[in-house]
Order: structure tokens, then sequence, then C-alpha cells
């Protein structure tokens, strides 16, 4: 089954054209990686998938629902989630609120300005499961201000993964990471069941083909190079304009 399908998706800002007929198909349980240089549109397309602008032409399907047209608040409750390139959490709060709201979002309780997130206890018990899954749930009290950067990585992580998403989108999870950081983040990933479909952009080579069944080259907006691995890697347009050379 197919989970996400994106069909000649369009987008531009102003004169500029970002993404230019994108083609996307990612199979129930595939881990997909998407690369390219900066400004080849990667961003602009997870927020393209996820509502957050709207496109000027295509279609995106989700499990075989169009949701082209689906506001994304929407798009949550039918089981998508992401984390961003740039970390947007509350760091006054700690860590186990940060998740609780999270969680917040897809329950009727947010509607409600009066709730008493405190007295939560079932929200608050998934947050802990959902921290426990990423190794944080002993620090679960701790104030994200205090906490390093690898954590709050973690931390953005278990918020999408507490809403139990059927797809998982990942815009550069790696960055910013020391090499122990990486190996605590690779390890958290592959521990994903495959009935989480994941698509992830991301730079550092080394640690995202581990990762991915197949990989998707942008460049200027558009599908130059798709295959395995192998077949990408040995690609001469991915040499060209991905690896410099």
């Amino acid at each position: 089954m197919t989970a996400l399908l994106v069909t000649r998706l369009a987008k531009s800002f102003g004169g500029l054209r970002v993404t230019k007929g994108v083609d996307l198909a990612v199979e129930a349980g595939e881990r997909r990686l998407i690369i390219g240089p900066n400004g080849a549109g990667k961003t602009t397309l997870f927020n393209l998938i996820t509502g957050e602008i709207s496109p000027d032409g295509g279609s995106i399907r989700l499990f075989g629902a169009d949701i082209t047209n689906t506001p994304c608040r929407r798009r949550v409750h039918l089981g998508m989630a992401r984390t961003y390139q740039i970390i947007t959490l509350f760091p006054r709060d700690t860590i186990l609120r940060n998740v609780t709201l999270a969680l917040l979002g897809l329950s009727t309780l947010r509607w409600n300005p009066f709730v008493a997130l405190d007295l939560q206890h079932d929200l608050a018990a998934r947050a802990h499961a959902a921290l426990a899954r990423v190794g944080l749930d002993e620090i679960a009290e701790r104030p994200l201000g205090e906490t390093s950067y690898g954590e709050r990585r973690r931390v953005e992580i278990a918020m999408a993964m507490a809403q139990s998403p059927r797809l998982l989108l990942l815009d550069e999870p790696f960055a910013g990471l020391s090499i122990d950081e990486r190996r605590d983040v690779q390890k958290l990933l592959r521990a994903i069941p495959r009935d989480v479909t994941m698509v992830m952009i991301e730079h550092n080579m080394d640690v995202a083909l581990d990762f991915a069944d197949r990989i998707t080259l942008l460049h200027f907006g558009e599908v130059i190079v798709e295959g395995t691995r192998a077949e990408v890697v040995a690609d001469p347009r991915t040499r060209e304009v991905y690896l410099g050379e």
C-alpha cells in the first residue's frame, strides 16, 4: 500500500518556482531519504505535505485519501507527524510538559481553556511512555532549557511519536549533533516499528544512507534521481549536484 503519494506538486513564491511538478510515492513501512543541495526545495516539500503551505498545483494522498486541501491541523488526526529543521519547543517548560502539550493537540481537551494540564494523568502517562522510548523519562521533570541539543532532538521525536503517527516526516534530525548524539538518534530511529512510514531529509550522508530503503534527490525543485542507495550513489547526476564531483 502507498503511504504517501505526491503527484505533480508545484509551488512558487513570486517568480521563484520552488517545487516543479514533484512526484513522490512512498510505500507503507518504507524508509525514504530525501537529499539535495541547499535551495533544492526539500523543506518546502515537507511544508506542502503537512499543509503548512498550499500548493499551486498537484495533489497529495495519505494512505489513499486525498489531503491536498485538508487543513494542516487535520492532517495530524489522519496520522501525520513531523519534526523540524529548527527546533521549536518551549524551553521554560519541562520535557514532560512539552510532550504533554503535543498530546493535548489531539485531545478534545484542547478546546477547554480552563483545563488543568497537571491533572490530566492519562496524558501524562502517555507522555512518560513516549519519553521512555527515547531514553529521557528519568529527566522528564527537567526544564527543556537545561538539556543538551541532542536531548532536545530526542524530545522532538518523542513529541511526534506520542501522536501515534502512521507517517513520520523528519527534517534533518541529525543536524548539529555530536558523534555520540548521532549514534543515539540513529539507534532511536532504527527502533521505530515498520508500521510507521518514515521520510527523512538529511545532509549527513554517513548516517543517512544507513537509514534509507530508497533515496530521492531533489535539485532546483525537481526530482532528478530516485532509486536504491546503490543506484542513487552511482548515478553521475548525484555526484555532480550533491557530492560535488
